[in-house]
């Protein structure tokens, strides 16, 4: 019987909870490391509470398209920061992170996870 070769390397890459468009390889650590980020506002990722719009890694830099749950977040600068922070810990050395805080479509509730729903009683 002969053995089936190892597919390892032609699974899709998992999915995340927002578009990824770059390396398979910065996939997973840039996901982790969105999930260090918390909303001070609500005490939960910013990844489970749907604020994270996309991802893109090209040409030494990550642009992360990130929204807040309403234009007068008073605590936007610091999940910024802390995007960037968590960001480049994980990226290889001299790649640029760009958040770009964006509007459309508006954030609402349904952007949720499941686990930011059911730690919220939804």
């Amino acid at each position: 019987m002969d053995a089936k070769p190892d597919a390892g390397g032609d699974l899709p890459p998992p999915e995340l909870p927002f578009p990824y468009h770059g390396p398979d390889a910065l996939r997973q650590p840039v996901h982790h490391a969105l999930r260090r980020v918390a909303d001070p506002e609500v005490a939960m990722n910013i990844v489970d509470v749907g604020l994270v719009y996309g991802v893109e890694v090209e040409d030494q830099r990550l642009r992360l398209l990130l929204t807040m749950t309403s234009a007068a977040c008073p605590v936007a600068d610091v999940i910024v920061d802390d995007c960037q922070t968590e960001l480049a810990r994980v990226l290889p050395d001299g790649m640029a992170v760009d958040v770009e805080l964006v509007w459309e479509p508006p954030w609402t509730p349904d952007r949720l996870s499941a686990r930011a729903r059911a730690l919220m009683g939804w």
